[in-house]
């Protein structure tokens, strides 16, 4: 719509990038001559989906608060009218380089190398966004939308683009998927859901993509362009069958990149990488990949096949045992373990001498504070010290496209845990499951609630504890924190000094670090980090000794790490949170805090 010369703001347009359904991109300069990056967005072609509750552009309001060196680094922004329209323009850090797209089309030979490195630094862009105080969920993970910056030394991928970007509390009727490339889209959002698992999807398609030229599990679907539902059921058709390895000229092939990208695509979501980081330690061997996810393709089949059949029979998620150090593995938070100890895992030790007392173990446990302070951690290391099956579930796992699919997936993933008890089911997010039904505004959400509660009534009994998850404990449903269901309630705040200390301490422990750490600074030095902030900051200095060729992680380096690395959890957000906990278990009770202070 612009032409070269003309002017929006302070910026002048340089020459257009490209055109998309609400927007124009294009390369500007600033008055002292600059080069960035423009987005114009007519704001009358915006889906009601992208804008926030005060009315706000999403986009907009995501890219001010992203800071990462894998993301695109927001700039300015502005609103501006041209012929009679309102327009707003939000403008980016320029990127010398080429997009992802550009660089295979030039390339044509994929490296397995290559297709390695590009994804774990997506991964890591994503990591940032879905542990963000408020996680993100980018939608959009293509080929297009990954920039190769090759201004340094080594060709840093940058995520760009986040119009179709989501708050994963946003839920899916906020999900806008018209104009995606279906073939990046994970089989759940192709139905409108989306999850951290949805945007791993995408990364599996991405290297596969990379490294043969084109999508796994390709179908021809332009004949379908004017039916949707039919060109969904072509795809989900297509991703029933194996992962295909085509013959190509690939270059360093190796067999264990295939499983990865299998288990990446896999159908099932809870088949997937639970996150981002886990992604990223399957690409440097850290983790092994079952290759079954390879073959068994068909396993999830009786979902997909049927579009007009609501019955989702299938199990939604899978138990196994946990093994490993257990409690060893948490830093502090000693009187929490001391009463799990005495209330949980002595009872289920010794039943009988329970039973003889009247004692049960409870039905659930309520872990709520601050994010990023650990509390699915804590509840993972728990069924490791118990040496009991372990469920995880998101709310996405309950997500169903279907009237009352929702509820038959709860009632599978209890009946799971009962078939495999003693069985720890953690419900992280629980906030999204069970939200007070005043807050609903149609009967299948309420159905779900009703559900969740009817499932936790004395499922102690039936050898499953629950351990609920959670940051905003405030806009759970009354009835499921009452006797009988989570019962239990403890407040985990951000660590303090010693905690810090320890949590250092044990992760570094297995790194190859110089003998002269000084832990009580680094703990000082992070005063109100949370867990998650301490976790990054080690890894940032990892990451650091790699790229420079240095043997160590040295104490110079934690301390530029944590310079460069800024708190995930604000003051403000903690303070709200110690709010929470207040009104929650009531100014002046006397009972004692679970955590650390």
């Amino acid at each position: 719509m612009l032409q070269k010369k003309e002017i929006i703001g302070p910026y002048t347009i340089a020459f257009p990038i490209k055109e998309g359904a609400y927007a124009e991109t294009y390369r500007v300069k600033d008055e002292v001559g600059k080069n960035y990056f423009l987005k114009l967005i007519d704001v009358t072609k915006l889906h009601h989906t992208q804008f926030d509750d005060e009315g706000n552009i999403l986009e907009l309001e995501i890219a001010k608060q992203l800071k990462h060196p894998n993301i695109t680094s927001y700039h300015d922004s502005g609103k501006i009218n041209i012929n009679n329209k309102h327009y707003v323009y939000i403008v980016f850090d320029f990127i010398s380089g080429e997009t992802l797209l550009q660089q295979a089309e030039r390339n044509q030979r994929g490296s397995v190398y290559e297709a390695k490195t590009i994804a774990k630094g997506v991964l890591n862009g994503l990591s940032y966004m879905h542990n963000l105080e408020k996680p993100v969920i980018h939608n959009e993970i293509t080929a297009q939308n990954i920039m190769i910056d090759m201004s340094t030394s080594s060709s840093t991928p940058k995520i760009i683009d986040l119009g179709y970007a989501r708050y994963q509390s946003q839920g899916v009727s906020s999900f806008m998927k018209n104009g995606l490339n279906p073939f990046y889209l994970a089989p759940e959002a192709l139905s409108g859901i989306y999850s951290v698992q949805s945007d791993l999807y995408s990364v599996g398609v991405m290297m596969y993509y990379l490294l043969f030229g084109m999508y796994p599990y390709y179908t021809e679907i332009s004949q379908y362009k004017d039916d949707k539902n039919a060109m969904i059921a072509a795809l989900m058709e297509a991703r029933l069958q194996p992962l295909l390895i085509p013959n190509s000229n690939v270059i360093e092939y190796d067999e264990s990149i295939m499983d990865i990208i299998a288990k990446a695509t896999a159908m099932d979501p809870n088949d997937r990488f639970r996150s981002a980081d886990e992604f990223i330690k399957a690409i440097n061997g850290e983790i092994q990949i079952d290759r079954v996810n390879r073959t068994q393709r068909t396993i999830n089949s009786d979902k997909f096949q049927a579009r007009t059949s609501p019955k989702e029979k299938e199990k939604t998620v899978k138990s196994n045992k946990k093994t490993g150090n257990g409690f060893k593995d948490v830093a502090g938070m000693t009187e929490l373990k001391e009463q799990l100890q005495s209330d949980v895992i002595d009872v289920l030790r010794d039943p009988e001498r329970a039973k003889e007392l009247g004692i049960s173990i409870p039905n659930g446990l309520l872990f709520y504070g601050p994010p990023g302070c650990g509390k699915t951690f804590f509840a993972e290391k728990f069924a490791e010290e118990l040496g009991c099956n372990y469920m995880y579930v998101l709310c996405s796992d309950v997500a169903s496209p279907y009237i009352h699919g929702g509820q038959e997936k709860i009632a599978s993933i209890f009946e799971e845990a009962k078939k495999n008890a003693p069985t720890i089911l953690v419900l992280d997010e629980v906030e999204a499951m069970i939200t007070d039904r005043r807050r609903h505004n149609n009967v299948s959400e309420q159905g779900e609630v009703n559900e969740f509660l009817g499932q936790l009534n004395n499922c102690g009994e039936d050898g499953v504890l629950v351990i609920a998850a959670t940051n905003e404990p405030e806009i759970i449903d009354p009835a499921a924190l009452r006797a009988g269901r989570l019962e239990l309630k403890y407040y985990i705040p951000q660590p303090n000094t010693e905690m810090r200390k320890e949590i250092f301490q044990i992760g570094l422990k297995e790194r190859n670090t110089d003998v002269n750490i000084d832990y009580d600074k680094l703990a000082e030095l992070t005063e109100n980090r949370v867990s998650a902030d301490i976790k990054l900051i080690i890894d940032t200095a990892a990451r650091y000794v790699f790229r420079q060729k240095l043997n160590k992680i040295t104490q110079e380096i934690l301390e530029k790490a944590i310079e460069d690395v800024p708190p995930t959890v604000s003051i403000e957000k903690i303070r709200e949170a110690e709010k929470i906990r207040d009104n929650f278990i009531g100014k002046k009770t006397n009972r004692s805090k679970i955590g650390f202070n």
